[in-house]
């Protein structure tokens, strides 16, 4: 599981949120840790709470107007329930300012402290799904991530096979690339798949013979994606002697790939001369899309050959 850092995670919403430092900038180094977060009992983040303590605290305008009715021993017994949390980030939104007691406890647990003057929902919606993402199991994958026809695809198959060829072909005829030859893949949800792609390789698709092609260069900013929901993996195979082992002419049953825990669609197509695969790639996903509907053409030419079996017999 991943880490994540106080300061990255400020410095990744610091727009959005219109964040502002007010005290513990030095102890931004602290991480907030993907599997810890999964194995505790603590909330990911919410209102204050000093029964059941959040990794990320909100001090909202109702926390201040309760505070602000609180004696200073009362307030220090109710943050001294924090103390023995799993404290690790203090949000005060609506532009409102932390009492002194709860300043000393950030300065005394080294916790970092940032201000916005947004409300506490917007604060509380915007980070979680931020950390949804940032904190998400994740693994690396050897292939091609496209948006063909709206649906995250992902090219595999040996090194050499035509994938970023075939990437190539599908983003001239509308497609977006995602990723070319590292595809990262982030489960940020039960059966959601999100691929990005590395920083360093945005952007790019290595084709032999041409090197390093810029696609948001060459094609434009419609012809790149940031990320997309891999739905659909289609694998490339060379065929031995003119066959490929375990592939059926006629697939009754739908294969599977799992990745992450999530089952996700696959579909093999050889690769020969004279074959166009970026017709077939996008008639798989059409194909695809209609069984998501309920509509599978393979079944259903398999029971028009039953009815009209059934009907020659005697």
């Amino acid at each position: 599981m991943p880490l994540l850092s106080i300061a990255k995670l400020f410095a990744d919403n610091r727009e959005a949120l219109q964040l502002s430092w007010l005290a513990g900038e030095f102890h931004a180094d602290m991480t907030l840790d993907g599997r810890a977060i999964q194995n505790s009992a603590q909330g990911l983040i919410g209102h204050l709470n000093f029964y059941h303590p959040n990794w990320i605290q909100i001090f909202s305008r109702t926390e201040a107007s309760y505070f602000a009715n609180l004696p200073t021993a009362a307030q220090e017994e109710a943050l001294a329930r924090l103390d023995a949390g799993g404290l690790a980030l203090l949000v005060v939104s609506d532009d409102e300012q932390p009492p002194p007691t709860l300043q000393a406890l950030a300065a005394r647990r080294g916790i970092a402290v940032v201000s916005s003057p947004l409300p506490s929902l917007q604060i509380i919606w915007v980070i979680r799904t931020y950390l949804g993402r940032a904190l998400a199991e994740s693994t690396t994958r050897h292939g091609v991530l496209l948006d063909v026809l709206g649906m995250g695809v992902m090219l595999t198959g040996d090194s050499g096979v035509g994938k970023s060829e075939l990437a190539l072909e599908l983003v001239t005829r509308g497609s977006g690339l995602v990723a070319d030859d590292v595809v990262e893949l982030y489960h940020i949800a039960p059966d959601t798949l999100e691929g990005r792609c590395p920083e360093l390789l945005k952007d790019f698709l290595e084709v032999r013979g041409l090197g390093m092609l810029n696609i948001r260069t060459i094609f434009g900013e419609t012809s790149v994606r940031v990320r997309k929901n891999l739905k659909l993996i289609v694998k490339l195979e060379r065929p031995f002697a003119g066959v490929i082992s375990g592939l059926d002419r006629l697939p009754l049953n739908a294969t599977t790939e799992d990745v992450l825990g999530v089952r996700v669609r696959q579909v093999m197509l050889p690769v020969a001369a004279g074959r166009n695969l970026a017709v077939l790639v996008e008639a798989a996903v059409r194909n695809y899309v209609l069984q998501l509907r309920g509509i599978d053409s393979t079944q259903e030419f398999v029971q028009r050959q039953e009815r009209a079996f059934s009907v020659d017999q005697p």
